[in-house]
């Protein structure tokens, strides 16, 4: 394969992309990039996206994978025009219930001569290659191209079951990528590849460009990792147009690989790639998307936030970078960030109920179904706690001593190493200044000046010295919602509770 001249083709006038994956696992950080990607090609350009299954591995295919693939769509709010529960006019969706159609079109090609019977075994292939002094897994021969029909027959009366192989003409294959520009392949660099197995399946070499074909895609964009597949499709294309199931050839972009840790490409078993964890730890579906948007594309040099409406506005394939994108965990977590300042506050309220009671600090999942207090507590620390997490699971950790009613709150191993020598007569003079003050009087302003005066200018104390040890008492963290904010929240009852509980267990 070689990379010529950088020439990238025009887009269609009616552009038909499609997302095809295969329901064998979580849904990973390249597919949902992939189905990102050819989204906001369809919406930029205002074609069409079309959603459809690739599940003729009944090995390796699973229901709960493929329920799974929608759930990700879903959440994350990526629609599609045909397909999946949407229904279209080439359906079905699924390949699992589309198998008369690749049986008439294997009919049609082996009728043709473009596809013809091969009975050769793996291990004949490999001897046979041995014996001409080619590598043993140099690959398909082509022996069977030119078999008689006595040969054939001899073959059956064996036992025998002939798969199906697309006969590639012996030329150079080339073709203008939308991402990568000028690609060729030389002759003889992609043998002769089977369509259809010994008992009858059909691979993903037949079904993908078939139901391309006749769901009218005009623009293929997939993985890096498919991009030696193409010259394949490209000749099967030819046949199927020379046949009438296709009507044109579509235009091929391949994005790139996502990198890992250790320049390895990311794995779907990395944990890195996983998008339901990801969404567990409180990634927003807006912080992701935009994240996964940056895997090889960018909306302008000097910045990295951009929404999903903006991104469909910017977006073309042919602005993508060849180059393999790196996923960076703590990028994507600051991009996040973003995203969660900019919500509504009532908003990211909604949103983190879910995780607060998953990690057990509010009654209910929902903000409708929460006890008055939960909501009164978490409506007046809102703008303490959106501007300070990254993540939506981070909010159990900031909120969970404001909602508590507890006395004592056992401090985090890294906040007591806060505590120096002075943190007993500290929380003591805390204490006294704090239950002098007046339940009117317990506002935010008012208890930083009271604890000032008594820590700061009549205790000699640093600030840090001064306020860490109440810190921890009120929260048990190392960090926290602002402190004297959070005092007023709690009230001054649970607030000194709090103070006196520390101070015994010093």
């Amino acid at each position: 394969m070689t990379e010529a001249e950088n020439t990238k083709p025009e887009l269609p006038e009616n552009v038909r992309v499609r997302f095809c994956p295969s329901p064998t696992g979580i849904p990973h950080v390249g597919m949902v990039r992939t189905a990102l990607f050819n989204w906001a090609e369809a919406r930029h350009t205002k074609g069409t996206f079309v959603f459809r299954i690739e599940d003729t591995d009944a090995q390796r295919d699973s229901e709960e994978s493929y329920n799974q693939i929608i759930e990700a769509l879903n959440w994350l709010g990526i629609d599609w025009d045909e397909g999946i529960n949407v229904g279209g006019p080439d359906g079905p969706y699924r390949q699992s219930e589309r198998g008369d159609i690749y049986k008439d079109v294997a009919a049609k090609l082996l009728e043709a001569g473009y596809a013809y019977e091969s009975f050769s075994t793996p291990e004949e292939i490999e001897a046979r290659n041995v014996a001409a002094g080619r590598p043993k897994a140099f690959g398909y021969d082509g022996y069977d191209r030119n078999l008689t029909e006595e040969q054939k027959a001899a073959f059956r009366a064996e036992g025998r079951k002939p798969a199906l192989r697309i006969r590639m003409p012996d030329e150079d294959i080339a073709f203008d990528d939308l991402i990568r520009g000028r690609i060729e392949f030389k002759a003889g660099s992609v043998p002769d590849y089977v369509i259809v197995r010994p008992n009858g399946d059909p691979l993903y070499t037949l079904t993908n460009p078939v139901d391309d074909a006749m769901m009218n895609i005009n623009v293929v964009l997939r993985g890096e990792d498919l991009l030696s597949s193409t010259p394949r499709q490209i000749v099967l294309y030819r046949y199927l147009i020379e046949l009438g199931v296709a009507k044109e050839m579509p235009l091929f972009g391949h994005m790139p690989y996502v990198m890992g840790q250790g320049n390895k490409k990311l794995s779907k078993r990395d944990p890195e790639s996983n998008l339901f964890l990801h969404r567990d730890n409180g990634f927003i579906r807006e912080g992701l998307l935009n994240y996964l948007a940056l895997l090889g594309w960018s909306i302008a040099a000097d910045r990295d936030v951009f929404s999903m409406e903006e991104m469909i506005e910017k977006f073309d394939v042919r602005d993508v970078k060849a180059n393999p994108a790196r996923f960076d965990i703590d990028k994507a977590i600051s991009i996040n960030a973003e995203h969660i300042r900019m919500l509504e506050p009532q908003d990211f309220l909604n949103r983190a109920v879910p995780y607060l009671n998953r990690d057990g600090v509010v009654s209910a999942d929902s903000w409708g179904a929460l006890t008055d207090r939960e909501r009164e507590v978490l409506s007046a620390s809102v703008d303490l706690v959106q501007p300070r997490v990254r993540l939506l699971g981070e909010v159990a950790g900031m909120v969970g001593s404001l909602l508590s009613t507890e006395g004592y709150i056992e401090p985090d191993d890294d906040a007591k190493k806060q505590l120096k020598d002075s943190a007993p007569a500290v929380l003591d003079a805390a204490i006294a200044a704090l239950s002098a003050v007046d339940e009117a009087d317990w506002k935010t302003d008012f208890l930083h000046e009271t604890l000032n005066k008594a820590l700061i200018e009549d205790g000699g104390y640093k600030p840090r010295l001064a306020f860490g040890p109440v810190r921890v008492a009120m929260s048990g963290r190392r960090v926290s919602p602002p402190l004297f904010e959070s005092m007023e929240i709690v009230g001054k009852e649970i607030a000194v509770a709090r103070l006196q509980g520390l101070r015994e267990h010093l």
